[in-house]
């Protein structure tokens, strides 16, 4: 019989409290690290299916798959680089031309006084002060976290760290899995994987959705923009899909520069006044945004990531104001995570179901050894 004293409640509670003290000590002192971590793991999610189909198909070992994928990862951004880079940069300096022309003709429109019942409203001067305002709101998030996240990515040493973590992350997965899934008690364990599965499905749906969304887009928008006439229909199109990764917003900020293009450029070949074709990009725009929530993102990403605008909104300015870019862009799937494990809590303090059928899907059971399936002949 085991005589070995027992912790009392107040030591549990101080030792927790200590060790997430400890934990946002570590956070802080090494934030550093933190954003090329990020990185890392988005990587590894994005490359994890490639690795399991070159396991799977091909019989090879978990580490020489990855290096297979990393090796056609590099081979894809190589021909990316070589073969659209010259164009796009030449398009987005002319697009940064029209941009100058664009900000030049804002203000010759609103230097014009409007007379509202008697009151005498400056335009230009209520621009300017919205303008400054906004401006320093955003600069301190976005100005110190785009930094970074450039340093991050032009610094040869965290570039490497990048692809060595992730590498490790992909090829030790069952193991990472495994050790992990040891420290939950026993008790709870059935819990725990059924929380990892959902959330992980989460992360992966996100991230490889996100991808794959972001490059349908990019090419149905610079496909359409060259049949529409839009100037530099390629720089449009790339911006389009990066900015799917804005989620609610990003279709709002790429409506707004391109009707503006459209007004003040007009099209490259369509015989139509400027204001018309506005009009013209505006509806297309509409009809493709019904298109890209009821069709696109539903059987892209899918809809567990599918949050209501408003969330996704706020979820974006939070990120934006307590980690900047990266905030912007892990908002919509930490806010997905956090309803499942909101719901799991809620569920535990009133004696409910924490996981009812009609939310979470077919699990596997307890405490498998479920990367069997995913990593067969798997060689630790």
């Amino acid at each position: 019989m085991d005589s070995r004293p027992r912790w009392s409640l107040q030591m549990k509670i101080v030792v927790s409290l200590l060790l997430v003290a400890l934990s946002v000590y570590l956070l802080f002192r090494f934030r550093a690290i933190l954003v090329p971590f990020i990185l890392a793991v988005i990587l590894a999610y994005i490359l994890s299916p490639v690795v399991n189909l070159f396991q799977n198909r091909l019989g090879l070992k978990r580490g020489l798959a990855t290096l297979m994928a990393y090796l056609v990862l590099l081979l894809i951004v190589s021909g990316i680089l070589v073969g659209v880079t010259p164009l796009l940069v030449a398009q987005v300096g002319g697009l940064n031309v029209d941009v100058q022309r664009f900000i030049h003709g804002v203000n010759n429109l609103l230097g014009q006084r409007i007379y509202i019942a008697g009151q005498v409203f400056n335009l230009d001067k209520m621009f300017q002060q919205a303008a400054g305002a906004l401006q320093g709101v955003l600069s301190p998030v976005f100005g110190q976290t785009l930094g970074l996240a450039i340093e991050v990515i032009t610094s040869l040493v965290w570039v490497v760290f990048i692809f060595v973590v992730s590498f490790y992350l992909i090829k030790d997965a069952a193991m990472l899995h495994d050790w992990m899934e040891n420290l939950v008690p026993p008790q709870y364990q059935t819990d725990y994987i059924r929380l990892r599965t959902e959330i992980g499905f989460i992360w992966a749906s996100f991230f490889r959705g996100q991808l794959t969304l972001a490059l349908v887009v990019a090419i149905l928008f610079t496909v359409i923009g060259l049949i529409l006439g839009l100037p530099f229909s390629l720089a449009m199109g790339v911006f389009a899909g990066l900015l799917e990764f804005l989620p609610s917003v990003g279709h709002g900020i790429w409506l707004i520069i391109a009707s503006l293009l459209a007004f003040f450029v007009g099209s490259t070949w369509m015989p139509v006044p400027n204001w018309v074709f506005m009009l013209i990009v505006i509806g297309l725009h509409l009809v493709y945004q019904q298109f890209d929530l009821n069709y696109l993102i539903p059987r892209i990403i899918g809809r567990s990531v599918h949050l209501p605008p408003l969330v996704v909104i706020l979820g974006i300015v939070t990120g934006a104001v307590l980690a900047g870019v990266i905030g912007i862009l892990l908002a919509a799937p930490t806010i997905a995570s956090a309803r499942v494990i909101g719901r799991y809590v809620y569920a535990n303090l009133f004696d409910l179901d924490p996981f009812p059928t009609s939310v979470v899907s077919p699990l596997p059971p307890p405490n498998p050894r479920w990367w069997l399936k995913i990593y067969p002949g798997k060689r630790l």
